[in-house]
Formats: C-alpha cells, structure tokens, sequence
C-alpha cells in the first residue's frame, strides 16, 4: 500500500465549516488532486443533523464543486423525502475529497475508479474534522468506501446495513447506520431496481428514528 502524508498537516486552526472548506482546496495529503478538478468539500448547515457520506466525487461532483449534484445525488433526496428525512437537516459529504478516474479517450469520459486504502486514510482527517464541527446525531455512511472509513476496512456493508451503531471513539460520537450507495441502486437491474430503493429508503427509516431518539434524550 502506498503511504502518503494524509490530510492532517493542512487542517486550519479554526474548525468552523468556512475554514475547513477553504483549507481543503489547497490539500496535497495524497495523489487526488493532482488530476481532479478541484476539492469537493461537504455542503449543508453545521447544524444538520444527519451527515450522509458517500464515496468520492463523480465527474458532475468534480466540475461543480459540490457533493451529490448528479444522479445518485437525486436519487438520495428522494429516499430522504420518503423516509420523512428534512433534507435541511442533512449534510452531504464524501470519504474521499477529489475525484478518482479512469479516461476512456475513445468516449471522451472520464470514468469513476473506486479509492485505495491509503487514499481513504490520507482522506480521513477532513470527515473527522467535519463531524466533529457538525456534531450530527447520527452519520451515515453510503456504501462500502464511507462504511470502511469509519468502521475501519474489515467493515462489511452487506452484514450490518440497517443496524444503529456506535462509531468506534470516544462515547460522545454520533450514532451510526451503514447502507448502499445511491449509486448502487442506479446501477442495479431493472428488476432489481424497486427492492434496491425499497431498502435504501427502509435504512434510512431506521436513520430517522435513530435521530428522534437521540434528540429525545
């Protein structure tokens, strides 16, 4: 595995969600940037509370700035909207703060490559650092990639998606839930798609009542 410097040397002083993002256009803490387009930090009120984390930017993610504007990203707010979740109580954000990709020069597309281990580690600092800022009531991680980079990398989605757990940490640590990417029921057959979404939505339930019991205490 390669090692890199990680992100944690260009962290600011200040933790506000200003701060963060402004530092985090001039990360070098792994290779990413050196091909993405610019860094693409979370968006959404600090204080949301629920932070969805996904994977890494898509290419709409890497041209616009911002997480979750494409199709997987409309995709997310209509499972929100089911599953009675105020998307104004939501922060979006990624694993991983740069676009991975491979070129397919023959369709001239650059297309989504999943990130390393090391990647994911060097990345790690700005999602601690964002969720430490929001202090949501519950994090949930979207897929395998955000699932692995808080859980840690023998984490497995398939085994514990839907359960309310702890994150690994001090005790003051927001719940957590695992489930599928939204892309993943994108890609998902068209027979398979509905049961796809159906539990993409019923994971996101068991999120939103995770929430009211924590904002009850």
């Amino acid at each position: 595995m390669v090692a890199y410097e990680g992100a944690q040397r260009f962290l600011p002083r200040e933790r506000d969600l200003s701060a963060l993002r402004e530092a985090s256009a001039d990360c070098r803490g792994c290779d990413l940037y050196a091909e993405a387009t610019q860094t693409v930090f979370g968006e959404g009120s600090v204080r949301a509370r629920l932070v969805m984390v996904g994977e890494v930017p898509g290419d709409r993610e890497d041209r616009e700035g911002r997480p979750f504007v494409g199709p997987a990203g409309g995709l997310l707010d209509r499972a929100l909207a089911d599953a009675g979740i105020d998307r104004d109580d939501v922060y979006v954000t990624n694993a991983v703060k740069h676009f991975r990709f491979t070129r397919d020069d023959r369709a001239s597309r650059r297309i989504h490559k999943k990130p390393s281990r090391s990647q994911i580690v060097a990345c790690r600092p700005w999602l601690l650092a964002e969720l430490d800022t929001v202090k949501p009531d519950v994090v949930v991680a979207l897929g395998a990639t955000a699932a692995q980079s808080l859980f840690g990398k023998d984490f497995r989605v398939s085994s514990r998606r839907g359960e309310v757990l702890e994150l690994p940490g001090p005790p003051d640590l927001p719940l957590a839930v695992a489930t599928v990417h939204p892309s993943a029921v994108l890609r998902a057959r068209d027979s398979e798609r509905d049961s796809a979404y159906a539990g993409l939505v019923a994971d996101l339930a068991v999120v939103a009542k995770a929430a009211s019991r924590r904002t009850a205490r």
